[in-house]
């Protein structure tokens, strides 16, 4: 099965089809509803359903990334994993998609992440039983949220813990290619104090061309009426890079079972960061994948590209659903 973004064009991820011509294509259910975190604001949370007969194998919580949100890019990979036997969630973050909130504004990254466990706990608990195995999958921003959401699981409070994560060009560190230059990055902390929503600060090129390499899906992910085309506000900047800080220095807390899958010429989140989360992690099952030439956004390459890359992820999401594999490491490309 392709992924969905073949059927796409420059103007609509769902092609020449309506929404719900897309999901009847694909046999999939949608349904969506707003809930109210405990700040008062209003979250956008959607799921998608394989259709009847077909067996559920697990679920999967999607996180996206920053500017992103879950009804573009990310809701064709959502459809192409539901496509599996899949149940997939998502939610969009404060001052994101369709949520309430600043534009693109997270000045605490933690309050987000404990926006994702409410919604992805109580979605679990009322969709799939205990018995059933659930995983996160997350892009860019959204790796370093489901990471943080792992190392919460070890908290004192008891949760049920999700049985694997897929990390697509995870944010364990930001490029220094896409940094602010020097020395700005360094003023970040008084200008977050003074004018913390400012959008100013300036970044080595702008997000959608640095990130998908077709020029057609560059215009598509341009063409999202939610997406933000705006520099980084400072005190979400700043937030950015001391959550990459606290995600180092805790790489070796990280237990679950996890792939990477990330472009080798990623100049927004850096490769090596990756790697070096592969390395230090003390988890017993833990794959990486680093496709050289490919870049931030996964979903943007060429078909074959993105053929490759998802069929990965599927096939690491069916194996440890079908519970076929035990302890197991392996190392693709680069690493």
């Amino acid at each position: 099965m392709k992924h969905p973004v073949t059927e796409a064009n420059e103007l609509s991820p769902f092609g020449s089809l309506s929404q719900s011509e897309f999901y009847s294509h694909h046999s999939i259910t949608h349904n969506s509803e707003f809930i109210t975190n405990p700040r008062g604001l209003k979250l956008f949370t959607q799921w998608w359903s394989p259709l009847p007969p077909a067996k559920i194998a697990g679920v999967v919580c999607v996180v996206h990334g920053f500017t992103g949100e879950s009804s573009w890019f990310v809701q064709l990979t959502a459809v192409h994993i539901a496509k599996h036997g899949f149940i997939v969630c998502a939610i969009d973050h404060q001052g994101h998609g369709f949520s309430d909130g600043l534009i693109a504004h997270i000045p605490d990254l933690n309050l987000v992440v404990g926006d994702c466990i409410s919604f992805f706990d109580s979605f679990r608990d009322i969709h799939a039983p205990s018995s059933l195995p659930s995983f996160l999958y997350a892009e860019s921003l959204g790796g370093a949220i489901a990471l943080l959401i792992t190392l919460r699981q070890g908290d004192s409070a008891p949760r049920r813990k999700f049985d694997g994560v897929v990390l697509n060009g995870a944010m364990c560190g930001i490029s220094n290619k896409f940094k602010p230059p020097w020395p700005l990055e360094y003023l970040l902390d008084i200008a977050a104090f003074f004018i913390p929503t400012w959008p100013v600060v300036p970044t080595r090129g702008s997000l959608p061309m640095v990130a998908f390499k077709e020029e057609w899906k560059r215009k598509l992910a341009i063409a999202s009426p939610k997406r933000p085309i705006m520099k980084p506000r400072t005190a979400t900047a700043r937030e950015l890079m001391r959550v990459c800080r606290e995600l180092q220095g805790r790489f070796e807390e990280i237990t679950e079972p996890f792939i990477i899958v990330h472009g080798g010429d990623d100049v927004i989140c850096d490769p090596e960061c990756v790697e070096e989360l592969y390395r230090r992690s003390t988890s017993k099952d833990k794959t990486l994948k680093i496709y050289p030439g490919m870049w931030h956004q996964l979903v943007g390459e060429p078909e074959e590209n993105v053929e490759e890359v998802f069929g990965d992820v599927v096939e690491w999401l069916k194996t440890r659903a079908e519970g076929k594999t035990g302890e197991k490491t392996t190392v693709d490309g680069g690493a």
